[in-house]
C-alpha cells in the first residue's frame, strides 16, 4: 500500500464525518441537532444545551422529583415565544392549569389545549395524533409509568414533526433507558431550580447546577385555580375541536389546588 494510503483514508473519513454532523460527534464535544431549537430562555442552560436551546423534532425528557417543582416556570420563555403563533398541548397534567398564572406569564389561555385521557393508552394514543398532526407549536405530555417502545413510537413521531415534545415523568425513571437525546431531572430549589443533565449530545455533565428562576407573579396564587374545559380522547379520535371555554360554573372556591 502506498505511503500516502493511510493519509487517504484519513481525509476521506474526515470528509464522510463533515457530512453527518448530527449523527456522530466526538464525545468531549458538544453534538448538534440537525432541526430548529428554541432558546430555552435562561442562558447558562443554553449553554449546556447542543445548538442551544431546546430541540424541534425530538423527544426531551424532565425528570420530576415531585410535580410543581419548577418546570412550567423554566419551560415559560419557551412556551411563551411558540405561543406568539402555535398553540400549546396539555396532555394528562397532574393538576388543574392555573389559567391566571399562565395569562400572567404572557401565555394566552386561547393558546392552550387541555387534553384529559381515560386511559394512558389513549393519552399515549393523543400525543401521536397531535404530534403528526402538526399544527401545535409544543406538547407537554405527564406519564408516571411508560414503556420504553410507546417513548421509541413516541420519539419517532416527533422527529417526523416540528411540534415540541416534552414528556414530564417521576425521577425514579432515571434508571431506565430511553430514546430521549435530551434527559434532564430537576428538583426543587430555593428561588429556583436544580438541574442536571442525564443525556445529551455533548460531554458529561457530572455535577448538578442551580438554576435561578422568576418568582411567581403576585395576584397568580396557584392555589386559585380557574381550570380549561378538558378535552377526552374520544374528543379527539372524532375530530372535535381541541380547545373548549371555560365553564361559567368554574369557580376557585370548588376547585383543587393547581400546578402552575
Amino acid at each position: 500500500m502506498p505511503a500516502s494510503a493511510p493519509s487517504s483514508i484519513s481525509a476521506a473519513a474526515q470528509s464522510v464525518v463533515a457530512t453527518l454532523p448530527h449523527a456522530l460527534w466526538r464525545a468531549d464535544q458538544m453534538g448538534s441537532y440537525q432541526g430548529a431549537v428554541t432558546a430555552s430562555g435562561h442562558p447558562s442552560l443554553d449553554r449546556e444545551l447542543p445548538n442551544g436551546g431546546w430541540p424541534h423534532s425530538a423527544l426531551i425528557e424532565l425528570l420530576l422529583q415531585q410535580a410543581g417543582s419548577g418546570e412550567i416556570r423554566l419551560l415559560q420563555p419557551a412556551l411563551a415565544r411558540i405561543a406568539r403563533q402555535r398553540r400549546i398541548v396539555l396532555l394528562q397534567p397532574p393538576h388543574l392549569p392555573q389559567i391566571g398564572a399562565w395569562n400572567a406569564c404572557g401565555l394566552a389561555s386561547e393558546q392552550l389545549l387541555w387534553i384529559k385521557a381515560v386511559r394512558s393508552a389513549d393519552a399515549l394514543w393523543s400525543a401521536e395524533q397531535v404530534l403528526r398532526n402538526g399544527s401545535c407549536g409544543a406538547l407537554l405530555l405527564w406519564q408516571s409509568h411508560i414503556r420504553g417502545e410507546a417513548l421509541r413510537r413516541l420519539h419517532l413521531a416527533a422527529q417526523a414533526s416540528d411540534t415540541m415534545l416534552w414528556v414530564l415523568r417521576p425521577l425514579n425513571a432515571a434508571h431506565e433507558s430511553s430514546p430521549s437525546p435530551l434527559r434532564l431531572s430537576l428538583r426543587p430549589a430555593r428561588g429556583g431550580v436544580e438541574i442536571q443533565l442525564l443525556k445529551r449530545k455533548g460531554p458529561q455533565h457530572e455535577q448538578a447546577f442551580y438554576l435561578p428562576l422568576p418568582a411567581v407573579i403576585p395576584g397568580t396564587d396557584p392555589a386559585a385555580a380557574v381550570p380549561l374545559t378538558p378535552l377526552n380522547s374520544s374528543t379527539v379520535r372524532n375530530h372535535g375541536s381541541l380547545d373548549r371555554h371555560t365553564s361559567a360554573a368554574a369557580s376557585a372556591g370548588n376547585i383543587a389546588p393547581a400546578l402552575v
